[in-house]
């Protein structure tokens, strides 16, 4: 058997989708909205785009801090279940996104006589201080390898207390287990030696495109 998102039980039955929504909670959807078109698929994306609505986010904080969060019904539902497929979609396939053309890759020496696989090798990337200030619009990707021009505005996607930027830059670094001594290298993880640098710029170019569409979500007008 398998079921949504690839995993194979290995009994040749298909695939089985198997849903996250109650059946309860589609017919109160339903009952609220006056509308039997709202799917549960409907109610995932609503649910997706909501929680990355900043008016929610602030409304809320206290709440957020302390439970789990609590998913109103709001007047505009259709509106939001559009802006969450479209997150959904475009943080499922970032690795297939569009690298951000803006940025402007420096590479040091003779690019020509270095290896790909050693020109775009990554230690750790750092984002650089000017006069004691992190400038952002650089990260030095390695020793020979900098990529400048990154737009201020793609910082301010956020998963949890850091920017998804950040989170790449921490993630795609060489750690060695104190205990085991085994070698975490990202390097190893694909064949293609631009691989890292490459889904840098995706994800700059995933983390603006996810504040134009965080930027245009409804007003948080909850159903009385």
């Amino acid at each position: 058997m398998k079921v949504e998102g690839g995993f194979d039980f290995g009994d040749g039955e298909g695939y089985e989708r198997v849903d996250n929504i109650a059946d309860a909670a589609l017919s109160g959807y339903r009952d609220a909205y006056k509308d039997v078109s709202i799917t549960k698929d409907d109610i995932s994306y609503y649910t997706y785009a909501l929680l990355h609505s900043l008016e929610y986010r602030e409304r809320f904080a206290a709440d957020l801090q302390k439970s789990l969060p609590r998913i109103p019904k709001v007047q505009d539902f259709h509106g939001f279940a559009t802006a969450g497929r479209k997150l959904a979609n475009l943080h499922l396939d970032y690795e297939r996104a569009e690298p951000c053309k803006g940025i402007v890759e420096t590479v040091s020496g003779d690019a020509s006589a270095t290896p790909p696989s050693e020109l775009y090798r990554v230690a750790k990337m750092k984002i650089p201080k000017v006069k004691g200030q992190a400038d952002r619009s650089t990260i030095v990707y390695n020793t020979r390898v900098k990529l400048t021009n990154i737009p201020e505005e793609a910082y301010r996607y956020q998963l949890g207390a850091r920017s998804a930027i950040e989170w790449i830059i921490d993630r795609y670094q060489v750690k060695v287990d104190k205990a085991s001594g085994i070698v975490n290298d990202p390097n190893d993880w694909s064949d293609n030696p631009r691989y890292i640098i490459d889904l840098l710029k995706r994800i700059v170019t995933v983390s603006l495109e996810t504040m134009k569409i965080v930027d245009s979500l409804p007003a948080l007008d909850i159903l009385e």
